[in-house]
């Protein structure tokens, strides 16, 4: 069969089974776009390509298969920079349709060393060189992506245009087998964990698949397990799990692991935010990191032990020699992760004063987490506020909970929590937002009505960028204060259902959307206080 190069492509991908496509669509991506709809890949059209690059990430994120953003050359490709370079950073797989000038458009207003760009934030640059070579081209894209990489696969325009042969069977891009770890590795694993009475396991996003196998190893060895952010969920449930690690960390989780004697870090890449620069990791704690990326290992700290190896697979391996004990548990210390493990179980602030006009952010999210369903897929934007969502709302697994935080942008909230949506469309979606991350992606609020997603928006509103005023407190804050507005009028502009929330019992609202038939979706215009900054700030900006 005989098609155009954009054609194929797009039945290419159709055939190769990606997940979901996102975009803006021009005069250039305009073909390839209906070809992939023709081939019967569901296409959400954002307002922004930011937005649908962002989109494109959370889908692929909580779903697991691999998604497709699809954009214009030139500004449609550097309008979806900041979300390309987010999946990027957080090894998406993501695939990244790209228009590009043709070869003789030298003086077009759209050319820009597309390569050059993509590169520099990190993603792989493909692209189809010739109809000839474009079925391969597209393989190969394909199977990179499948590598846990964002990929934009370039389509110069007269490329496009070329008639294309496109075989009746496809062939499987290339496949990687998880990387089995050196039994000289797994023996000396087995006998730091036989070794030591205070385990730790640290699981972050390489290991949201191995949950049953990091669990088994723990059990048999008496280890206490915890995520980094992203990973959050992972543990839900289990009685052993301190929650997150780093700058969310509660008093306890910090208490507990900064304490442990082995510290093993499972395809987490130990930042300075997971470890809190360091400080969570004990002085004389032995640290271990396992990771199937040759480069990841020992690139933020120095590791004792590097072990080379797909997560599940060394887990289960080590489970197999260890010879097992009940290493950190007690009753004791089960009793107190009952009690303390969440931050949602510690005391709150008082009531607000009737003459306050401005709820506490952690009573709200409090309030919030009783009120949800448990069934919930829960995305954070970035700002002052967003350790309240993140420590306070409890997400029922690894899927439950999107944190677009790689490049820590601000406003990547809404357009992520539109992506998760999609791709869990059976659990209530939440979005907690700032007000700051809120405005920057507004637009993306006519998607999300359009679509009809019945999801709730919450903006911790402090009017300002929080960050900032509470960091710089004794310096002028005329450029990151603004003045008080109703979010909430905004809003309902776009058809959302709105409430104003000042205290608790403004939440009502909340509830009677809840009840039905959250055909729409709902904003909340929490005015939160801004009288003190959030416990994680301090810490946050040390990284700055």
């Amino acid at each position: 069969m005989t098609t155009t190069v954009a054609d194929a492509v797009g039945t290419l991908l159709g055939r190769l089974g990606v997940g979901h496509a996102f975009g803006v669509v021009g005069s250039g991506n305009f073909h390839a776009t209906n070809a992939l709809r023709a081939a019967g890949v569901p296409f959400t059209a954002a307002r922004h390509e930011g937005g649908a690059a962002t989109m494109a990430d959370a889908f692929a994120r909580t779903s697991g298969r691999v998604a497709v953003l699809s954009v214009h050359q030139g500004p449609g490709l550097t309008n979806a920079v900041t979300g390309i370079t987010e999946a990027a950073k957080s090894r998406t797989p993501l695939l990244v349709l790209a228009a590009d000038g043709a070869g003789s458009a030298v003086r077009s207003n759209f050319r820009i060393d597309q390569d050059a760009l993509v590169r520099s934030v990190g993603a792989v640059s493909e692209r189809v060189h010739s109809a000839e070579s474009a079925v391969a081209d597209v393989l190969r894209a394909v199977g990179t992506v499948r590598q846990r990489r964002t990929v934009v696969l370039n389509l110069p325009l007269d490329v496009q245009a070329q008639p294309c042969p496109l075989p009746d069977a496809v062939p499987e891009p290339p496949s990687w087998l998880p990387v089995r770890p050196a039994a000289s590795a797994v023996e000396a694993l087995a006998r730091l964990i036989d070794g030591a009475a205070r385990p730790v396991f640290l699981a972050g996003r390489g290991a949201r698949a191995a949950r049953a196998e990091l669990e088994a190893l723990a059990e048999r060895c008496g280890a206490l397990v915890a995520t980094s952010a992203v990973a959050n969920g992972l543990f839900a449930g289990s009685p052993w799990s301190l929650g997150i690690s780093g700058g969310f960390a509660t008093p306890l989780a910090a208490e507990v692991i900064t304490a442990a004697d082995l510290v093993v870090a499972w395809g987490a890449s130990m930042t300075m935010w997971t470890t809190r620069h360091g400080a969570l990791i004990g002085p004389d704690a032995t640290v271990v990191q396992v990771d199937d990326t040759a480069e990841a290992l020992g690139a933020n700290r120095p590791v004792d032990l590097a072990v080379l190896g797909d997560v599940a697979e060394t887990a289960r391996d080590v489970a197999a020699v260890v010879r097992g004990g009940t290493g950190y548990r007690s009753r004791t210390l089960h009793d107190r992760i009952a009690a303390e493990g969440r931050w949602a179980a510690l005391p709150l602030p008082a009531e607000p004063d009737p003459a306050d006009d401005r709820i506490d952010p952690r009573l709200l999210s409090a309030e919030l987490d009783a009120l949800l369903p448990a069934e919930r897929t829960l995305a954070v934007d970035s700002g002052n506020f967003m350790g309240y969502p993140s420590g306070y709302l409890a997400v029922p697994d690894e899927a439950g909970f999107c944190f677009t935080q790689a490049f820590q942008s601000i406003g990547l909230g809404l357009a992520t929590a539109i992506g998760a949506a999609l791709a869990r469309p059976d659990r209530l979606p939440v979005a907690a937002l700032g007000d700051g991350g809120f405005t920057m992606g507004v637009s993306e609020l006519e998607t999300l009505v359009r679509l009809g997603i019945g999801m709730l928006v919450v903006v911790y509103d402090d009017a300002g960028y929080g960050a900032e005023f509470h960091h710089f407190a004794d310096d002028d804050h005329t450029t990151v204060r603004f003045p008080d507005t109703d979010l909430a009028a905004l809003a309902a502009g776009f058809g959302c259902d709105t409430a104003t929330v000042r205290r608790p019992e403004d939440l009502d609202a909340v509830a009677t959307w809840l009840a039905g038939p959250r055909d729409r979706p709902m904003v909340v215009d929490a005015k939160v206080r801004s009288d003190e900054p959030s416990w994680w700030l301090a810490e946050a900006f040390r990284g700055h």
